[in-house]
């Protein structure tokens, strides 16, 4: 029964491109036309074409919330991170919400957050 509701949970949860991918292998290895398959993902359909447009994302948005406790560390590390001088680093940090890093690739924005955060800032990515 366990597997069953894992198997269940993996087809709930392919991407579109995955479920046309099944559909041309139940079909060519198994001569199994899968037009039930179809009607059923097009009812699940919404959180499948979310999860895809998520995937579509290429450019994020680095947030600075709130500095938390270590203003002065969150401060430094603005600074490093943006290339910017003391006083506009400190400008953003007094300003949060403010964007420290726009229209950056996913990996580089996590990274930003990750390490703001290590800092003890509040951070989000959009």
């Amino acid at each position: 029964m366990a597997d069953l509701k894992d198997f269940a949970e993996q087809l709930v949860n392919l991407t579109v491109k995955e479920v046309n991918e099944l559909a041309d292998i139940l079909k060519e290895e198994y001569g199994i036309e899968p037009a039930a398959a179809a009607v059923a993902v097009a009812a699940g359909g919404g959180a499948a074409e979310g999860g895809e447009a998520a995937e579509e994302k290429s450019e994020f948005d680095v947030i600075l919330k709130a500095a938390g406790g270590s203003k002065l560390a969150v401060v430094k590390l603005v600074k490093e991170l943006t290339g910017l001088g003391l006083k506009d680093a400190k400008d953003i940090v007094d300003s949060a919400p403010k964007a420290v890093k726009e229209g950056i690739a996913k990996d580089e924005a996590e990274g930003i957050k990750k390490s703001l955060e290590e800092a003890g800032a509040e951070v989000e990515l959009k």
